[in-house]
């Protein structure tokens, strides 16, 4: 076997079989192979010669982001070492080549805490003053909603495919199915969080039961990301804020503040489900109330009597 569109086949195949990725994941994959292999039509993969793909590279750069270049090469490089380890292909050709990425760190975006509690405080009151059962309900889904994202920093991908049964409100925790089907088990530190999961729960119970879904629409269709970004942007409009807030901001939001609070790196590592620790370090910025306190307290200009 030789022609590219039947080995990127196949490795898509191992990729869902075996790897267990993600339906999200498996898209994107989906996309940058075929992209690559549209610009090789007819091609076999032993045709492709190492300065074939630098220039592939190279009009990738012309045409996106650093970031953006940077997955679809990796989708690339993954595809390869599959085939060579399957012994499909003799020589990996990026083995041989050095592709170095200038990508500008930029820092995580983070919710104000007096933001996210006029967020709630309006959702709150939303919900309290429901006029009818419909709404009601829908409200105590989005209120659950985000009370889950900021009390666990779980990524939007990774509530909207909750299992009704990985929710344990009796213990309260959540089995999580991150990133390479790695499993996370996070716990609900706030009581007041938990009654209010409890009650959710008790309210949608069938459409849970529909669904098999945590998280779900009062007419029993799953809840998507997207649904949840309106959700946000509608609830920002009636509290007056004018950020900007998606759903990844809670889970920075998340990490920042238990850094600021001294938590050791290692456990938010373990609570956010990142494989490296250079991942999470990212979130050791010191934020700028945080710098002010430190300075205040801790620079030796402080002890000058002069």
């Amino acid at each position: 076997m030789n022609n590219l569109p039947e080995l990127i086949q196949k490795y898509l195949r191992y990729c869902e079989g075996q790897r267990r990725l993600d339906s999200k994941t498996l898209k994107a994959y989906r996309i940058d192979l075929e992209q690559y292999c549209a610009c090789f039509v007819d091609a076999n993969i032993s045709d492709i010669t190492i300065p074939d793909i630098e220039n592939y590279v190279t009009e990738m750069h012309d045409i996106y982001k650093p970031k953006t270049v940077k997955r679809k090469i990796a989708s690339i490089k993954a595809l390869y070492h599959y085939l060579e380890f399957q012994d499909l292909i003799s020589v990996n050709p990026f083995n041989k080549i050095r592709i170095h990425f200038r990508t500008p760190q930029t820092l995580p975006k983070t919710i104000p805490l007096h933001t996210i509690q006029t967020l709630l405080s309006t959702m709150y009151r939303e919900h309290r003053g429901a006029a009818t059962p419909f709404r009601h309900k829908k409200t105590l889904r989005d209120i659950a909603t985000v009370e889950v994202l900021f009390s666990t920093g779980i990524r939007i991908s990774e509530l909207c495919s909750l299992k009704k049964s990985d929710v344990d409100l009796y213990d309260g925790s959540i089995l999580i199915f991150g990133k390479g089907a790695k499993e996370r088990l996070i716990q609900i530190g706030s009581r007041d969080v938990l009654q209010l999961l409890i009650q959710y729960k008790q309210t949608f119970h069938r459409e849970m039961e529909q669904t098999g879904r945590f998280f779900v629409n009062p007419d029993a269709s799953p809840l998507s990301d997207q649904s949840v970004r309106r959700m946000l942007k509608k609830y920002c409009a009636l509290s007056g804020i004018d950020l900007h807030i998606t759903p990844h901001m809670f889970r920075h939001t998340f990490a920042t503040s238990l850094l600021e609070a001294d938590v050791d790196i290692r456990y938010i590592q373990e609570m956010l489900g990142h494989r490296s620790i250079n991942v999470t370090e990212i979130y050791t910025h010191v934020a700028l109330s945080k710098q002010k306190d430190i300075l205040q307290k801790k620079h030796p200009r402080q002890g000058f009597e002069l």
